[in-house]
């Protein structure tokens, strides 16, 4: 009696649609007898490596047993022209044709033989590939400690007492050009922030926020008159960006009209004249530069010399003088506020000469791209030299507020810098200063910033700052 056939609906093999009837696959002519019988119970796989019972066999292949006697199936070598990997390998890649039509193959499973012994000798384990030839290495730790600095390298030495210390490190030397020996952190160059406080006068000069370097300079000053009455000097100089080094012109101007006026004042030379002389001094040191050999290879065709602008004051007990050439400007702020401040110097700008012709508004001429333009300067390809000076004899006490146009264009108008002149300007000079560089930066300090403040009437000889 025929055994009773399971009722598939599809092809174990191919998946092709079966009828109750059919012993044979129509497509791939899989055996359908050769099919288990499917158990009551729900079938498990086992977990634990326990045998497993061998799937059916698929056409074009022959079931043997594992080698182990586990029963899962070795393939044996698959047609020629079936594309991919027998069982046990990779699954054969989706869309493959199957294969021809042929008889279904199937073999006598003979029973399980013992498993081999496992091969003695070899150095890896075929289970867990743990080698046994040497032994384990140790775990590897969670943190790695920092490696031991090396005793042959010398720690860098403490700076010598006087040395310049990097800003940066503040551990290591500064070099000669400006580096430091430890950090290699460029340093600060020494104009890009400058203060001086000699008693009654201070100024302050800062880069700002846009350029490169400074090229503004200044030098301030006390000395007595030949009766001994004091006098107060502060000279203010702002480098031409558009010049060969504008920064060495605007340090040589300061320091000759410095100079010139430290000199001329104690010998009896009044004032006003004195400030002429000092102005066109600076000149002088300007024009020199030109002749360097240093400026003649900088120097190309399409460059001009060396070129700067420059205001200076001398406040002594009953005068205040002013001089300048340029842009720069001098403001006085007297110290009751209920008075009205003014401005005491006279642009050499395209702005003041439009204004001056009656041609424009000062609103308006300041407001042209071209205000800014200077007609007069110190430098050897200056037009004629004309310096500007007058003398004032102010009834009351106040400030003199001597400055370059990198503060000025955040207060321009004589009403707009008292604002911000700290009430105590007087007796404290540096203070105001400081605050007036502060207002220039936080308006955005597009330019250098420089500004010279000194008292009047100029206080007696050792008086200082608060």
């Amino acid at each position: 009696m025929m055994s009773q056939m399971p009722q598939l609906s599809a092809c174990p093999s191919c998946e092709w649609p079966l009828d109750s009837s059919d012993r044979f696959c129509g497509a791939c002519g899989y055996d359908l007898s050769a099919v288990p019988v499917r158990p009551d119970d729900h079938p498990t796989i086992a977990l634990n490596g326990s045998s497993m019972p061998p799937p059916a066999p698929v056409a074009g292949w022959s079931v043997t047993p594992a080698p182990d006697g586990s029963g899962v199936p070795a393939p044996a070598q698959p047609p020629t022209d079936l594309q991919g990997t027998p069982p046990g390998g990779h699954s054969v890649p989706p869309g493959t044709p199957p294969p021809p039509q042929s008889p279904p193959l199937t073999a006598p499973v003979p029973p399980a033989p013992a498993a081999p012994p496992a091969p003695t000798g070899s150095p890896v384990s075929p289970a867990s590939g743990v080698r046994f030839d040497r032994p384990p290495e140790p775990p590897e730790p969670e943190e790695y400690p920092l490696q031991a600095p090396d005793p042959r390298i010398a720690e860098v030495p403490p700076p010598r007492e006087g040395t310049k210390v990097c800003v940066a490190c503040r551990a290591g030397r500064v070099d000669l050009d400006g580096y430091c020996e430890n950090c290699g952190h460029a340093q600060p160059r020494e104009r890009d922030h400058m203060e001086q406080d000699t008693g009654p006068v201070a100024a302050v000069s800062d880069r700002g926020l846009r350029h490169h370097r400074n090229e503004d300079a200044f030098a301030v000053g006390c000395t007595a008159l030949p009766d001994g009455r004091p006098a107060v000097l502060a000279v203010v100089c702002d480098g031409v960006s558009s010049a060969t080094r504008p920064d060495d012109a605007s340090m040589a101007a300061s320091r000759a009209a410095s100079e010139s006026l430290l000199t001329a004042l104690p010998r009896g030379t009044h004032p006003q004249q004195a400030l002429h002389d000092a102005i066109v001094a600076a000149s002088n040191a300007v024009n020199a530069l030109a002749n360097e050999p240093a400026t003649a290879r900088e120097q190309g065709p399409h460059q001009n010399a060396p070129a700067c602008t420059i205001v200076g004051s001398v406040v002594t007990p009953e005068l205040l003088i002013v001089g300048w050439v340029g842009d720069s400007r001098a403001y006085w702020v007297p110290v009751d506020r209920s008075t009205p401040p003014a401005r005491l110097t006279e642009d050499d700008s395209w702005a003041a000469q439009m204004v001056a012709a009656g041609l424009m508004s000062e609103a308006e001429a300041y407001a042209d791209e071209r205000a800014h333009a200077i007609t007069g300067w110190l430098g050897a390809d200056a037009y004629e030299l004309e310096p500007h000076t007058a003398s004032f004899k102010p009834d009351r006490p106040g400030v003199v507020v001597v400055c370059t146009d990198g503060l000025w264009n955040y207060a321009e108008a004589a009403e707009d810098m008292a604002d911000v002149v700290p009430l105590d300007a007087a007796a404290r000079p540096l203070h105001c200063a400081q605050v007036l560089v502060g207002h220039a930066l936080d308006g955005g300090g597009h330019d250098n910033v420089t500004v010279a403040v000194l008292p009047f009437p100029a206080p007696p000889m050792g008086a200082g700052s608060a």
